[in-house]
């Protein structure tokens, strides 16, 4: 197949064969770049290989360039990259692995080039395209690789057991990978990935997560997540969602999966957003299902309070699986807690004081929290989807005209505790945290306008009852 009109898009691949000719190496751009560029994606990491040391090939690279294109080179991994412009250039020479069981990181050797095609992943990651001169646009694929783009297939180049047992990260790229492009994973391949699901423990859970967030911001995460749980790779970093599949019945009573309901909610809410972290909440919102469970005879099965263990067990999941302990933990542990509370709004009866004790709770995050909630209407009755849409129409419509009459969203008492220490002449103590408590409560409940005027009109009355005198 000849891609000089695309090769010849970017320059650089000419004035890197030229280079390489003077140097007498043998050398391909390979890899993920060849991948997307047949697939007519974009791509902005170029991997260069050549039959000698991609080292040296870099360095005469970035002086072609002048002092303003920098060089990083890692001599332990024989490696260098350079940084031009949105694009980013690794330059390695071909080479050939070996690996010990207990380990994924390779003993390295030199190799040829079909040593290197061998080594890598998928076939459809292990086609090359010639830079020298004499073969410039030569695609170089051993494995078929263009035709199993054309398939749509994930497959290995290899024994997929020797693929997998040996770097079993490739197990989760396999996915994620099936999952980005909407490719199937062709059976023997799928075999390995079963066979050697275990071995994903040697894994670091920094690089499983890695994998993991890719997946989750696809355009379809729902597909991925289904493959991670019938390879048995979801069982090995993530039990607390394997624990949301089945379903049990009493009688004529039962409740919905809840693993595949997660995974419907999942893509519905990528409709809304591409945030990482809103998905997240997401996958999370239901995670205290399993352990909430109980069967009631008159009601059937229940699973109340699942949504406050949720949010108390979402510290535990996010540490355990290597994710932020930060604000975004929070965000997600926010959601999880929050997420029945806005259809409970839906009644005419539900009183102003509810909608505002939302709208503090959930401070600048209740537009993601409705679009979380919206996501979590799921059901084959298309009837019954647009009805609780549409109640979620009224819920919005009451938190807007709440929040323009009354702006309590994220607000800040009228009166701070510095404040009421120095009307009172107080030192710092609990009756002051009372004091401000029962002023938010006021405003909460209706009872005074979120001013200052109001609220130290307040003070001054509560401060009266527990005889408090001002200066």
């Amino acid at each position: 197949m000849n891609f000089k009109v695309q090769l010849d898009t970017l320059p650089i691949f000419r004035q890197v064969g030229k280079i390489a000719d003077t140097m007498g190496l043998e050398t391909y751009v390979v890899g993920g770049y060849v991948r997307d560029l047949i697939m007519g994606r974009p791509c902005k990491d170029l991997d260069f290989v050549c039959v000698g040391s991609g080292i040296a090939l870099a360095t005469q690279v970035s002086e072609s360039f002048g002092k303003h294109v920098p060089l990083s080179v890692f001599k332990n991994f024989g490696t260098a990259m350079i940084k031009l412009d949105d694009y980013e250039l690794e330059f390695v020479g071909a080479r050939k692995e070996s690996y010990r069981t207990d380990s994924r990181k390779p003993l390295v050797e030199d190799g040829t080039l079909q040593e290197d095609q061998e080594r890598r992943d998928f076939t459809i990651n292990a086609m090359a395209i010639c830079l020298n001169e004499s073969r410039f646009g030569e695609l170089i694929d051993p494995f078929n690789g263009l035709k199993d783009i054309k398939r749509k297939i994930i497959k290995t180049p290899t024994d997929s057991n020797i693929t997998f047992s040996d770097d079993p990260l490739r197990m989760m790229r396999a996915i994620r990978f099936a999952t980005q492009l909407n490719f199937d994973i062709d059976a023997d391949t799928f075999d390995g990935l079963i066979q050697n699901a275990e071995r994903l423990r040697i894994i670091s859970g920094e690089r499983i997560i890695d994998e993991l967030n890719k997946i989750i911001l696809a355009e379809k995460p729902s597909y991925g997540f289904k493959l991670l749980f019938a390879s048995k790779l979801l069982h090995q970093f993530f039990p607390e969602m394997v624990e949301l599949q089945g379903v049990d019945s009493v009688g004529d009573k039962s409740h919905k999966d809840n693993f595949y309901h997660t995974l419907q909610v999942l893509d519905n809410i990528t409709v809304f957003t591409d945030d990482l972290w809103l998905r997240w909440a997401a996958i999370m919102h239901d995670i205290a299902k399993p352990v909430t469970k109980r069967f009631n005879q008159k009601v059937g099965w229940t699973f109340h309070g699942h949504e406050d263990k949720g949010a108390r067990m979402t510290p535990s999941i996010f540490r355990r699986l290597k994710l932020p302990m930060d604000e975004r933990m929070k965000y997600v542990q926010k959601l999880v807690r929050l997420h029945l509370r806005p259809i409970a709004l839906v009644s005419d009866k539900v009183t102003d004081s509810a909608v505002r004790r939302l709208l503090f709770d959930a401070g600048d995050d209740v537009d993601d929290l409705m679009k979380l909630c919206r996501a979590d209407v799921t059901s084959k009755n298309n009837n019954k989807v647009q009805k609780y849409l549409a109640n979620f129409d009224k819920v919005e419509q009451r938190i807007l005209e709440v929040e323009e009459k009354d702006h309590v969203r994220n607000f800040q008492p009228p009166v701070s505790g510095e404040e009421i220490m120095s009307i009172f002449d107080l030192e710092p103590s609990k009756i002051i945290g009372e004091l401000k408590e029962d002023i938010k409560e006021a405003i909460l409940e209706g009872q005074i306008q979120n001013n200052k005027e109001e609220a130290l009109q307040l003070l001054y009355r509560l401060a009266e009852k527990r005889g408090l005198k001002s200066k």
